[in-house]
């Protein structure tokens, strides 16, 4: 323990990386060190790192010497998927004293014995193949929502995936285990909460439970308001789920299905687990049930072997379908993943193209979307955060509200009516009913 020493921290990367960061931080503090903004010159700093999006090096380097601008006898950890992939290149960064592997790093305090810079830094990581615990998480100091962590792992291995290597095989904790946790997370001020995981309809893998099982439990818990599935795979989501969520207490409209390609043949060879035809049921089902609710897909542009009439198929299939937003990843080129095997690649200006041509889609199916619910009645949660005299918030089907900032609405429900669309493309609400206390 180093009572009276302060530790900060930087995270890259998704929603789960928020949870363990946040997990990670409350093991500190019951250990005697003070949690500090990064900005204010920490004795200890924790980079947690992604290793999906581009220049995780580059990234991890460029937070190192922040931190040691903040100042410079810091002791710099670096934990997270980037720490397990690449644990001795990040030993290998100027002022980067540690590095935790996959199954190290929950327990980071150990390690933590001395705060004295380091001429090298030190690697400290098992093989992936020996991690078998589940660690459950929730993202904490967020008053509005907490991300709450139901599953770790993937057993997938889809050919352009480095995340099977850095976080091990798909593993949760059981139904009965996760409502514990989750009753944790109501005890907080938290109104909402967002479930994460590498591959969260995988839940109970190798035993008798189901990821629907736990959303039927999830559903009676009280001290929340909203549960959002964060994202879920097509050929795990299933008709019954949807159902369920159509008509449950907590579960909101709001689905993230990631795609990736629309054309059958990229998907075989991504190693996907479905092909365009289960997809297109799974949005048809959602919107049968829930006209209004809100889908976002995830699409890779720029796969090896994506022709210019592949790419058009893609572009066809999302222009006809009936989703919200895409999320638009450029293919990069990642070590141990098959994909590199293949030999057809896609120029970088292709790619860049093709990317800026499904942003483009994805900005007009946003704002179609929600011109779509112009005039309709929702419950709105504003931010617990002040923006420049505004609050930002959500409603049940994720539509960003703008009002003027109000203390009595922070951290509040509010019952509005969509009244149009501003300028930076956010909806403007008229107030129904005061704001909402559960």
């Amino acid at each position: 323990m180093n009572p009276n020493k302060t530790v900060a921290f930087y995270t890259l990367g998704c929603k789960l990386n928020f949870s363990e960061t946040s997990t990670i931080a409350r093991d500190l503090k019951a250990n005697g060190y003070g949690v500090v903004d990064f900005d204010l010159g920490a004795d200890c700093y924790i980079i947690n790192t992604c290793s999906v999006t581009d220049n995780a090096d580059k990234k991890c380097r460029s937070i190192a010497r922040k931190a040691l601008r903040n100042n410079p006898e810091a002791f710099v950890v670096v934990v997270g998927c980037y720490a397990q992939l690449k644990p001795e290149e990040i030993s290998n960064i100027p002022g980067v004293d540690l590095v935790l592997g996959a199954n190290e790093k929950f327990n980071i305090h150990e390690y933590l014995v001395s705060l004295e810079k380091k001429e090298k830094g030190e690697a400290i990581y098992g093989k992936i193949k020996d991690v078998k615990d589940f660690v459950p998480s929730f993202s904490q100091g967020d008053r509005t929502r907490s991300f709450f962590k139901v599953q770790d792992g993937c057993d997938y291995f889809c050919s352009f995936c480095t995340i099977p290597f850095a976080r091990g095989r798909s593993r949760s904790s059981t139904v009965a285990q996760t409502m514990k946790s989750a009753q944790e997370v109501a005890e907080t001020e938290a109104r909402e909460m967002i479930l994460t995981g590498v591959n969260i309809g995988d839940f109970g893998k190798g035993t008798d439970e189901t990821f629907f099982d736990l959303v039927k439990e999830l559903d009676s818990l009280k001290g929340i308001d909203r549960i959002r599935i964060s994202s879920i795979e097509p050929n795990l989501l299933s008709n019954e789920i949807i159902e369920f969520c159509a008509q449950s207490n907590l579960f909101v409209p709001h689905f993230h299905i990631p795609l990736q390609s629309g054309s059958d043949a990229l998907l075989q060879s991504m190693r996907r687990k479905y092909m365009t035809s289960l997809y297109l049921d799974r949005i048809e089902k959602i919107k049968t049930l829930m006209p209004d609710a809100c889908i976002g897909v995830d699409v890779i542009v720029g796969y090896p072997g994506e022709t210019d009439e592949e790419f058009e198929k893609t572009y066809r299939f999302l222009v006809d379908l009936d989703i919200s937003y895409l999320h638009v990843f450029t293919y990069s080129e990642r070590d141990n993943t098959t994909a590199l095997r293949i030999e057809d690649v896609v120029p970088m200006e292709q790619r860049n193209e093709r990317s800026k041509r499904l942003r483009i889609l994805s900005a007009k199916k946003k704002r179609a979307f929600y011109e779509s619910q112009i005039g309709k009645e929702y419950t709105v949660l504003w931010e617990a955060e002040k923006h420049e005299d505004v609050l930002y918030g959500f409603t049940e089907n994720y539509l960003k509200a703008v009002t003027a900032f109000d203390e009595q609405k922070v951290n509040q429900l509010e019952r509005v009516r969509i009244a149009g669309i501003d300028g930076d493309g956010l909806v403007q609400v008229e107030t129904i009913a005061t704001a909402v206390s559960v």
